[in-house]
């Protein structure tokens, strides 16, 4: 049986203005989420990732000069919703996020139940009802429901953590998305917290959006997996297919740079940086770092000049394996 799209996203746009020139911090960007499914986009810092998450849920700062394309939610055009309507409708109840550095989302001089509560309250939710959601929404990550009676400064980092991520789930929505969820823990700690996140995926009937840096932590929750570079997808597809078959070249030099128990794999890196997103390079964005360009004459005067269109690989998922690499055109 098809799963229904849950969430398509059509060539959305974020620029900043800032005293350097515009920032491009997401460029013409598209994808569908799947009823149930986890999506994971990874890239390195400085790709867009967190402004792509901050955008699906309208949190962006006052210097934003341009947003642009289109986000249906369950059918519903959302990114165009005036404010008021979506922060009564959609915001928490329909999509919810966990912020990178969300351990530090905490006011360290406001107790728990009362951060937690506050945005349904906002929404017309009754005291007594918020307050029984926050509870129940503890006692689901494996806290106290009278932890809503302490302060942030007498939890640990993982408790915060888990505080945050009941904040995202209290109000069921259908959608959440994680930034980086585990940065700043512990080993321990950070997979106790990936497998509270499997958990509640599956007692709550929700979809994840993973943002995370690390291919190998997004293998372990992802149904499928999207490659951002410099404010461009540039892959997309199964998880199989992404890990089996990596087939831009940013792809592989990510996977390439994961270690593993294998003993007889060599790691490598991919040289040079992220670049600027005010002054990104033309064609593709990744051509001034990419082995292919430098090594194969007939890419010069392509890959440097024109942006590569997303084409479709054969694939085992159920999920179309798209890139953008004029390798393949």
């Amino acid at each position: 049986m098809m799963s229904m799209v849950l969430l398509d996203v059509r060539n959305v746009k974020l620029y900043y203005t800032t005293t350097k020139g515009i920032v491009k911090a997401v460029d013409n960007i598209s994808f569908e989420l799947d009823e149930g499914e986890t999506l994971a986009i990874v890239g390195e810092s400085g790709s867009g990732k967190s402004t792509l998450a901050k955008l699906l849920v309208r949190v962006w700062e006052r210097n934003v000069s341009l947003v642009d394309g289109e986000i249906y939610l369950e059918g519903k055009e959302i990114l165009h919703m005036p404010e008021e309507e979506f922060r009564r409708e959609i915001r928490w109840k329909r999509i919810a996020m966990v912020p990178q550095a969300s351990m530090n989302a905490l006011n360290p001089v406001i107790k728990i139940g009362d951060q937690m509560t506050e945005p349904l309250l906002l929404q017309g939710t009754g005291k007594d009802e918020a307050l029984k959601m926050a509870m129940d929404a503890l006692e689901s990550v494996g806290l106290p429901r009278d932890l809503v009676n302490r302060y942030p400064h007498q939890l640990s980092g993982g408790m915060k953590q888990r505080v945050i991520i009941a904040m995202s789930i209290m109000a069921h929505p259908k959608v959440v998305i994680l930034d980086e969820p585990t940065s700043a823990l512990d080993v321990i700690t950070q997979a106790n917290i990936m497998n509270l996140l499997k958990k509640l995926k599956w007692e709550y009937k929700l979809s994840y959006i993973f943002i995370t840096h690390d291919l190998s932590l997004a293998s372990e929750l992802a149904d499928s997996v999207a490659i951002m570079y410099a404010g461009k997808l540039v892959e997309i597809g199964g998880a199989e297919d992404i890990y089996t078959n990596p087939s831009h070249p940013y792809t592989q030099g990510l996977i390439s740079s994961v270690p593993t128990l294998r003993t007889d794999k060599t790691l490598s890196f991919i040289p040079g940086e992220v670049p600027s997103l005010i002054n990104p390079p033309s064609g593709c964005r990744f051509h001034p770092r990419c082995p292919f360009y430098k090594d194969r004459d007939y890419l010069k005067g392509l890959c440097d000049e024109k942006e590569p269109p997303m084409v479709e690989l054969e694939g085992k998922a159920s999920r179309k394996h798209l890139v953008a690499c004029w390798l393949y055109k």
